[in-house]
C-alpha cells in the first residue's frame, strides 16, 4: 500500500477514535505528501525514496522545533511536537543501530575505493543516498570521518 493510502486510512481511524493530536500529525504528513506531488516537475506518483525524504524532513522539523521549545521553556509546545514526531516515526523505517551503520558505511567506503579523509565527499554522496531515512546526516558524517581517519 502506498504511503498516501496508508495515511488516509490512519486519518479515518484517528477520526473514528477521536484522537485529535494524532489526527493533526497525520494531516500534516498528508499535506507534505500533497505538496511534494504538486511540486513543479514532480511525476504523477511519488517514489518510495521521495516519500521517505518528505517524512524525514517532517520528522527533522518536529525534532528541531521540540528542542527549540524546550530551550525556551515551553514544555506544552515541545510535547505537541514530540507527539507529532512519534506519529511520523511510525511511517519511517527503523533507524540503523551504530553497528549496522558502521557496517553499511564500511561497505560503501570499500565500494567507492576511498582511502582517506580527502575522499569524504565521495563517500558521503553515496552514503546519504543509500542510507536515506535510515540514519541522520550528522551520524553518517561523524562515522565516515572516524572510519576514514583510521
Amino acid at each position: 500500500m502506498a504511503l498516501k493510502e496508508e495515511i488516509n486510512a490512519a486519518i479515518k481511524q484517528a477520526m473514528l477514535q477521536k484522537k485529535k493530536e494524532e489526527l493533526i500529525a497525520l494531516r500534516s504528513i498528508k499535506s507534505a505528501i500533497l505538496l511534494a506531488e504538486t511540486e513543479k516537475g514532480a511525476s504523477e506518483a511519488l517514489t518510495e525514496d521521495t516519500e521517505m525524504k518528505v517524512l524525514t524532513k517532517a520528522a527533522k522539523q518536529r525534532k528541531d522545533a521540540a528542542e527549540l521549545y524546550q530551550k525556551e521553556g515551553r514544555a506544552d509546545l515541545a510535547d505537541k511536537e514530540l507527539l507529532e514526531l512519534e506519529v511520523i516515526n511510525k511511517y519511517l523505517p527503523k533507524p540503523l543501530t551504530e553497528e549496522e551503520l558502521k557496517a553499511s558505511l564500511e561497505q560503501i567506503i570499500e565500494s567507492t575505493g576511498a582511502k582517506g579523509p580527502q575522499d569524504m565527499g565521495k563517500v558521503m554522496g553515496a552514503a546519504t543516498k543509500a542510507l536515506a531515512g535510515k540514519a541522520e546526516g550528522k551520524a553518517i558524517s561523524a562515522m565516515v570521518k572516524t572510519l576514514l581517519a583510521s
